[in-house]
């Protein structure tokens, strides 16, 4: 419970480190138990949380922080992911590469607007997780800021990136076009909320199950209503 209310208890796979705000993801209402909690039991991390500046977000992307949820103990995972998701090996940190004509194409049937070549993909607006939540494409034939961060996840995917919070080299540009893009992500999902990998790993660790809960849900009680 919040102040008497029952929380709105949000979860996602993997935060990649820190939870994001409610109200960037869905709704601008702020609820102060969906907190830009920092996902390990560390004081302080030696990269910047400050994520409005760009050069603090990708250096924490590409980097490989401390955190629960940063964890490949199989045992685990069987524990709670499904069958299917337990081949996904790299949720914490991730790779996916487009060429100039995939990333197009894509671009094009999932948004349904043709942008033409894909000219730049450019972070316009991050949230406290560093996931994006506004991304501006540039196209040949067109220019337009999308989000929030399902949309940016959806259009960047034949199915759906496992996050937003990513960043995006352009590679090998012929004539200001690029002929590949390689996207480095962080997380599974929205990272709202309690993240599933992250509390499973402290369980393992000896955490309770209310130490837990007040960690990815701070400023709320337990308590017995029946």
């Amino acid at each position: 419970l919040h102040n008497g209310t029952i929380c709105d208890a949000r979860f996602s796979k993997s935060c990649g480190g820190v939870m994001e705000l409610f109200e960037n993801t869905w709704e601008p209402i702020h609820h102060s138990y969906l907190a830009d909690v920092v996902d390990t039991a560390l004081e302080r991390t030696d990269l910047s949380l400050d994520f409005s500046h760009e050069e603090n977000a990708e250096q924490w992307i590409r980097n490989n922080p401390e955190a629960f949820c940063n964890t490949n103990d199989a045992a685990v995972l069987k524990k709670i992911l499904p069958s299917f998701d337990q081949e996904t090996a790299d949720f914490f940190r991730w790779k996916v590469e487009y060429s100039q004509e995939q990333m197009s194409d894509i671009i094009k049937r999932k948004s349904a607007i043709d942008f033409g070549q894909i000219v730049d993909l450019i972070p316009v607006e991050r949230g406290k997780s560093s996931r994006l939540i506004k991304l501006k494409i540039v196209g040949t034939k067109k220019t337009m800021i999308i989000g929030r961060e399902l949309e940016i996840r959806r259009t960047l995917s034949s199915s759906h990136l496992y996050s937003s919070a990513i960043v995006i080299d352009n590679v090998e540009a012929k004539n200001g076009i690029p002929s590949k893009f390689v996207i480095h992500g962080a997380g599974w999902g929205h990272g709202v909320g309690l993240c599933q990998i992250g509390a499973a790993v402290m369980g393992e660790r000896g955490y309770s199950y209310d130490k837990i809960l007040v960690h990815y849900f701070p400023h709320t009680t337990i308590e017995k209503m029946y």
